[in-house]
């Protein structure tokens, strides 16, 4: 009797749907990486922007390429190096002599899902001028500004900071990601599956046998029943003071700004509705505040010297505040 009221209440079923269509269509190829496929599928009903961090060879682009195959809209792809400029991401104005005045040529950026791949190889310059169509969706060139079309998410990949040619991104860029999602080596069980099914089929052979689940107007209206989801204004002070304790923490040298908690409220809405409710829990918000503050915080020196982590920090933050019941 209360599953249907409950349906009766806020119909989801659809959603669910599209949701392990989506995981279908993905696990076709991706092996493991259960919670990166997870936090993939909330971003996009969050209406955010992910980067993806791991050593190379651990099918961080792969996915991505994989996201935008099970989606109708427009892709590009941009591969950040350190010689790359501002105007070969956003684009720039061409003199054109038969109309005698300049024509802007729009850049890679001007798609629906863009992946930069190892976003952090390229300089500053080139990562600011990824501030603006991130935050607003629009992009102003030589005075003009040009509105894109939605959905717009971009989905980057990094290498760990550590590795020979990489820059640390900006804080104000990295903010503009929802999700940071670190993915590490698979299993040996995973790892036997992965070396089978490129075995027994060529990757080629396995891409086009993806199918598109989701449309650019199916995603509007995804997203809409997202943000008519309840949330409990216990849980909003939950988020809040979760939050808060970042910007007062003796480990934390920068905290997190309101953004992070605007992030967590609408990541733990889209995993909500994912798993099928139309109302956030406790534990929503607990699993998605590290992907959502690992990025956001930037450890004291003296943390950092001791090989503490972000995560281990989120933790203890975690297990700080009270929990509503």
């Amino acid at each position: 009797m209360e599953d249907n009221l409950f349906e009766q209440r806020t119909d989801l079923t659809g959603l669910r749907e599209c949701v392990e269509q989506l995981k279908a269509e993905l696990g076709k190829i991706i092996v493991g990486q259960d919670q990166m496929i997870e936090l993939l599928l909330a971003a996009i009903l969050a209406d955010g922007h992910i980067l993806i961090e791991g050593v190379p060879g651990i099918a961080k682009t792969l996915t991505a390429k994989m996201l935008s195959r099970t989606i109708s809209v427009n892709f590009s792809r941009i591969q950040f190096t350190p010689d790359l400029m501002p105007s070969d991401v956003i684009g720039t104005s061409i003199f054109n002599p038969a109309q005698n005045s300049f024509q802007f040529k729009q850049g890679p950026v001007f798609s629906n899902i863009v992946l930069i791949d190892e976003i952090n190889r390229a300089p500053a310059k080139t990562q600011a001028a990824l501030f603006e169509v991130m935050e607003e969706k629009q992009i102003t060139v030589d005075g003009q500004t040009y509105q894109l079309s939605g959905p717009f998410m971009v989905v980057a990949t990094q290498n760990p900071i550590e590795q020979e040619g990489t820059y640390r991104l900006p804080e104000g860029q990295l903010d503009r990601f929802l999700f940071k999602i670190n993915v590490g080596y698979p299993s040996l069980a995973e790892e036997v599956k992965i070396v089978t099914n490129h075995h027994s089929m060529s990757l080629p052979g396995m891409i086009s046998q993806l199918k598109p689940v989701l449309s650019a107007e199916k995603i509007d209206m995804l997203r809409l029943k997202v943000r008519n989801l309840h949330v409990e204004e216990k849980l909003i002070q939950f988020i809040t003071a979760t939050v808060a304790i970042t910007r007062n923490h003796k480990s934390i040298y920068l905290g997190a700004s309101p953004r992070a908690s605007i992030g967590i409220l609408n990541a733990s809405k889209a995993l909500a509705a994912m798993k099928g409710r139309d109302f956030v829990i406790p534990d929503d918000i607990i699993f998605v505040v590290p992907s959502v503050l690992r990025h956001r915080i930037e450890l004291s020196p003296e943390r950092e010297m001791e090989g503490i982590t972000p995560d281990q920090v989120i933790q203890e933050i975690l297990q700080s505040v009270e929990i509503p019941r």
